[in-house]
């Protein structure tokens, strides 16, 4: 056992002997490093060490913080019902914004491909414009299904006679989240769908040729088997986008349902956080939803990675 523990340490040093030995020989490049490393210190990893610090203390800004140990993390697992409503809904539009809307955006990408490039360009415009124009697209589905008479749905739908008084899409707890859900969807095909469709012109047409006289036989077995392994940095990326964006959702809802909505029936992690950091000031209590929510991402983030990992193998 001590042998093994020997051979162990002598691995680890040697490798910590090379890093150095690198280290020395590249200082100049990471010169060129240094201004985005002190920005992404600065900017990112204080933040996130301060939300931790910060997480364990009753704090209000004006006042010195007071530590209180893990109560704010008891208090929002145990007696934050609130929390537990936004868990859920954070967790069903992370569940549908997050891998149908990955899956659905390499769908799209691999289908378009082989399409003339006008058509494919289109099919791009329409996956990235909302994107792009994110808050043009919520006030258009806030007009869309405006709880009033004005509204062009409930407009239409009276006018056509199928409903006498307007349908409350954007209050009624039972159909204010089957209206958020595809405008998050939507919004969220943006970047994953660009930067597939950019990795599958990428590829080089030669692997597929050879592919085939090695036995390929499908373009089911030529996805898995080529474009897939090819394409892992773009599918990291884009599963990272959605993650990312599918557990910070917080304007869609807030633009839509209204800050606070009915009940709470739109809540999500994001928007409790922005509720006690900017609202209530309780910024001990809002570092200790971040911090959860973090932990949450990165857990995601490494499942993901783990499955990635196994494409083409």
């Amino acid at each position: 056992m001590s042998e093994m523990w020997n051979k162990y340490f002598d691995r680890k040093k040697l490798q910590l002997t090379d890093t150095i030995h690198k280290a020395k020989t590249l200082k100049f490049c990471y010169l060129f490093l240094l201004p985005y490393a002190i920005l992404f210190i600065t900017f990112y990893v204080c933040p996130v060490i301060n939300s931790i610090y910060y997480s364990f203390t009753n704090f209000n800004i004006l006042e010195k913080p007071e530590f209180i140990g893990a109560r704010n993390y008891i208090n929002l697992f145990l007696q934050d019902e609130v929390f537990q409503i936004a868990v859920k809904n954070t967790f069903l539009i992370a569940i549908i914004t997050g891998p149908v809307g990955y899956i659905l955006a390499f769908l799209f990408a691999w289908l378009i491909n082989e399409l003339p490039k006008w058509v494919r360009t289109l099919v791009v415009f329409f996956f990235y414009a909302p994107s792009i124009a994110g808050g043009m697209v919520v006030t258009v589905f806030q007009k869309l299904f405006s709880d009033d008479a004005y509204g062009w749905l409930n407009s239409w739908l009276i006018k056509t006679g199928l409903v006498s008084s307007p349908i409350y899409f954007l209050t009624d707890p039972k159909t204010v989240m089957k209206v958020i859900v595809p405008v998050i969807l939507w919004q969220s095909l943006g970047a994953g769908f660009l930067s597939f469709v950019a990795g599958l012109k990428g590829i080089d047409q030669s692997q597929y040729e050879a592919g085939y006289i090695d036995g390929v036989q499908n373009r089911w077995q030529e996805l898995w088997y080529i474009t897939l392994p090819n394409m892992k940095p773009m599918l990291l990326f884009g599963a990272v986008m959605s993650i990312t964006q599918a557990f910070n959702v917080c304007d869609v809802p807030r633009t839509l349902a209204g800050y606070p909505s009915t009940d709470y029936c739109a809540r999500t992690i994001v928007t409790h956080l922005f509720d006690y950091g900017f609202t209530r000031f309780e910024f001990g209590y809002a570092s200790a939803i971040a911090v959860v929510l973090f932990l949450t991402m990165i857990i995601c983030n490494k499942i993901i990675q783990a499955l990635l990992n196994r494409v083409g193998h």
